[in-house]
């Protein structure tokens, strides 16, 4: 099922009891942070949130927890809401192996109804708030922003869909960092050199696909907007907006359209972040936003970023691990069996493998190490046998405890580089990187004393699916 609006997705979640819509009026301040934090603390079904009265706004209304829990997750990619992560993780997987599917375009959008491009306040169009109590502003964090290759313009696959943090610092002025491991860092540098501003447009409020794949590390030359459409197994709609020539999702809620100002650098942060730390201030690109459009009593979305696990985990974490496993099996077509890189973006990585000789584990985590997003996260990579489920953590635990020998099974690379956001990183964007190999050894390989390996009964599987289908109706009636 293709969600062309987060309207349309959010009634989905209202049939299936998975959103919450809190009439109350509430203060911008604790609450929607608090809020945001409490609803990821109630597990992996929590619901989406809406709320409907806001303090100091009219007709203002702040979605959260869109995509944050697995049921949610599931609900996006049209499946049943209590699909288990392993085979999200593989039907994802396929869903991604039909890339890329054409896109449609619209002459016109519904956020185009309403246009403000004189006078612009942002903080009179926008319900801002801070989601924890030591960031250093207002924080704009669930947008798509769109930029071009501005050395091939033409190019439709080098248009980038990203998100990224974006600060509010004045009525028509935003902050963002482009983290250099990122598309935008390119289009941006390449604007530069040619002592040109960048035109961006960033979409506020949009289905739960494109922010799913905005999140996902493609390739450089691999559109978000062809991506979406295999995901959802149909065309993705877009239109084109002449004032910064950039194609934006159709369904969005609001668009600010600008450019970001060559050669300007201002103060930004600091923000509590994915990683549970905060960021630090830094020195940031500008955005200078143009206009404004959006629709009537728009849906203002946004997520809580903190300590895992919160819905940014949920949004980023299979659409990491998949680009993973595509890049790993274009190497390893017959070993590779599913890659886990949900945690913190992928600075952990759990890998499930055939061996074909002694050492061949390790050689997969180096490999893992210098995919495109590997190079950038990816600090920590643990392979596993192929009967290891990757997404069972209690296996996962259990090769390490009994396949490992720390003597002979850990590889140390030194000074790697790693996004600068890594609170672990010295210099910051600076690492060294482990491998543990955690697999049966090999001949050569003659670590260890391994007997044969217990396997599960024979109905097991089975008994699984019957067990499986008495829970969820149970849990129907």
């Amino acid at each position: 099922m293709a969600y062309h609006d987060l309207r349309t997705f959010l009634q989905t979640l209202q049939r299936e009891g998975q959103l919450l819509s809190i009439d109350e009026e509430v203060m911008p301040e604790p609450d929607l942070g608090s809020a945001g934090r409490a609803v990821s603390n109630l597990g992996e079904h929590s619901p989406a949130l809406l709320f409907n009265h806001i303090y100091g706004y009219e007709n203002a209304r702040v979605a959260m927890n869109i995509t944050g829990s697995w049921s949610n997750h599931a609900l996006m990619l049209g499946l049943p809401k209590n699909t288990s992560v392993k085979e999200q993780f593989f039907e994802f997987a396929r869903r991604f192996d039909r890339f890329p599917v054409a896109v449609e375009r619209r002459e016109t959008a519904p956020f185009q109804e309403c246009q403000v491009s004189e006078n612009i306040n942002l903080f009179e169009l926008l319900p801002l708030f801070r989601l924890n109590k030591g960031d250093g502003g207002y924080y704009v964090d669930k947008a798509c922003v769109i930029s071009r290759d501005p050395s091939d313009p033409e190019h439709f696959g080098k248009q980038n869909v990203g998100i990224y943090r974006l600060q509010v610092k004045g009525p028509n002025r935003l902050g963002i960092q482009p983290v250099p491991q990122h598309d935008i860092a390119l289009h941006l540098r390449m604007a530069e050199e040619r002592g040109e501003n960048l035109p961006v447009a960033i979409a506020i409020g949009c289905d739960p696909v494109i922010t799913t794949v905005a999140g996902t590390p493609l390739l450089y030359d691999q559109s978000e907007y062809e991506m979406a459409g295999a995901l959802q197994e149909e065309p993705y709609r877009i239109v084109h907006l002449n004032d910064c020539n950039l194609d934006v999702p159709w369904g969005a809620e609001v668009v600010l359209v600008g450019e970001i100002l060559a050669g300007v650098r201002e103060f930004e942060g600091p923000f509590g972040e994915f990683t549970g730390h905060y960021s630090g201030g830094r020195s940031m690109p500008v955005i200078q936003i143009h206009r404004v459009y959006h629709r009537k009593n728009p849906i203002f979305e946004h997520l809580y970023l903190g300590m895992p696990w919160t819905e940014v985990d949920y949004m980023i974490g299979l659409n990491t691990s998949v680009p993973l496993y595509h890049q790993l099996k274009q190497a390893y077509p017959d070993e590779i069996v599913a890659v886990n890189a949900m945690y913190t973006h992928g600075l952990v990585a759990i890998i499930s493998t055939k061996t074909r000789y002694g050492g061949f584990a390790k050689a997969v985590g180096m490999r893992a190490l210098t995919t495109p997003h590997g190079l950038g996260y990816c600090k920590l990579v643990i392979v596993v046998d192929a009967d290891v489920d990757p997404f069972n953590l209690p296996q996962v635990m259990w090769a390490l405890s009994t396949k490992m020998n720390p003597k002979y099974d850990v590889v140390i690379i030194p000074e790697l580089s790693v996004l600068p956001l890594d609170p672990g990183s010295e210099p910051a964007g600076m690492t060294h990187k482990m491998i543990l190999d955690a697999t049966t050894p090999l001949a050569p390989e003659r670590r260890g004393h391994y007997s044969q390996q217990l396997d599960s009964p024979p109905a097991t599987e089975k008994w699984e699916r019957i067990l499986r289908d008495l829970m969820q109706n149970t849990n129907a009636t």
